[in-house]
């Protein structure tokens, strides 16, 4: 199930998003901020796809296995934070 996607006004994500689940959206909005940090962990994480020159591989197999890698263990640490938080939330304080 797909939520909402807020981007902001660039047409190249006209072309591969659906319109249903597609909102464009300024940037001053604050509703790009999660793809934006998404994106930013991305470059950070995946040195591959930064530097060629120090960090690749000569199998496109490789580098898709490695992004494919990134992309679960991230939604992996995103669910337990999630499931912490909500934990926290709902304990019962004894005082």
């Amino acid at each position: 199930m797909c939520q909402l996607i807020y981007t902001d006004h660039w047409e190249a994500y006209r072309a591969v998003l659906p319109s249903k689940h597609h909102e464009s959206v300024g940037k001053d909005s604050g509703l790009t901020s999660y793809i934006e940090r998404l994106n930013n962990t991305f470059r950070q994480q995946i040195s591959r796809l930064v530097r060629k020159t120090l960090s690749f591989s000569r199998k496109l197999e490789n580098d898709i296995a490695a992004i494919w890698n990134f992309i679960h263990d991230y939604k992996d640490k995103i669910r337990v934070e999630r499931m912490k938080r909500l934990a926290l939330e709902f304990s019962p304080s004894f005082t």
